[in-house]
């Protein structure tokens, strides 16, 4: 974990992500990502010097109409003396069985947010961080320029001003492949999605293409993440970095 612990200071610094006293619902999906954010913030708080409080929240969206098995991520969490909940949803039914949405991550994403979002205020909870990584936020901008034709990604941290709320993305600075190798080395008990569309989503679409490009034109994706700082699109700039 220890590069991990590097990426997640490195971002909380330039960022600003996080401060004393904060109450961070940390959002926990079951997947490499998420619990691989969890104990980054478990372990980090031994030594960064920054006096906050964590709670995991799962929104479990009840694929194919039956409660998810979450039991191995509340065996961590009660071994590390976190606090853990899991928000049981219909988000499941209501996107692919109600809905039978022919493109269904966008909304089954918005739903999921807006759980975590009021799990976050029900929780007493100033903050939200979700796991999205470095390859994450490459593949964000080229979903964007690509399939909606605008320059932009998520931001490492942003204000949700309906909730007085902040979201924060601790792993933005971490490669997926840091993130897989550190989930594997640690022994996390990764929940296995059961989202029927797994697996075949635009992401996934994107995600191939960017690791083609990279074959053939090694640095493409270092390239692209570093044009996103130099223009300091959506809070990308940093604080620190022209310095």
């Amino acid at each position: 974990m220890q590069k991990i612990l590097g990426y997640m200071r490195k971002a909380i610094q330039e960022f600003d992500l996080i401060s004393d006293g904060d109450r961070i619902c940390v959002g926990v999906s079951g997947g490499k990502d998420s619990l691989v954010m969890l104990m980054g913030f478990i372990l980090l708080k031994r030594f960064i010097g920054i006096n906050y409080d964590i709670a995991a929240v799962t929104i479990d969206p009840g694929f194919g109409g039956t409660p998810g098995d979450y039991s191995p991520v509340a065996e961590l969490c009660q071994k590390n003396n976190v606090e853990y909940h899991v928000i049981p949803t219909q988000i499941g039914e209501i996107v692919f069985d109600v809905r039978k949405e022919p493109n269904p991550c966008s909304l089954c994403a918005r739903m999921r947010r807006g759980a975590l979002h009021d799990a976050t205020l029900s929780l007493g909870c100033n903050k939200v961080a979700l796991g999205h990584n470095y390859d994450d936020a490459v593949e964000t901008f080229i979903m964007n320029l690509f399939t909606e034709g605008r320059i932009g990604c998520f931001s490492p941290m942003s204000y949700l001003s309906r909730k007085n709320i902040h979201l924060i993305r601790p792993l933005v600075f971490a490669p997926e492949k840091e993130v897989r190798r550190a989930a594997v080395r640690n022994d996390l008990p990764i929940v296995k999605s059961k989202c029927p569309a797994d697996g075949h989503t635009n992401r996934q679409k994107t995600k191939e293409f960017i690791a083609q490009m990279e074959r053939s034109d090694h640095g493409f994706t270092e390239r692209i993440f570093g044009a996103m700082r130099r223009s300091g699109i959506d809070g990308w700039g940093g604080v620190n970095f022209n310095k």
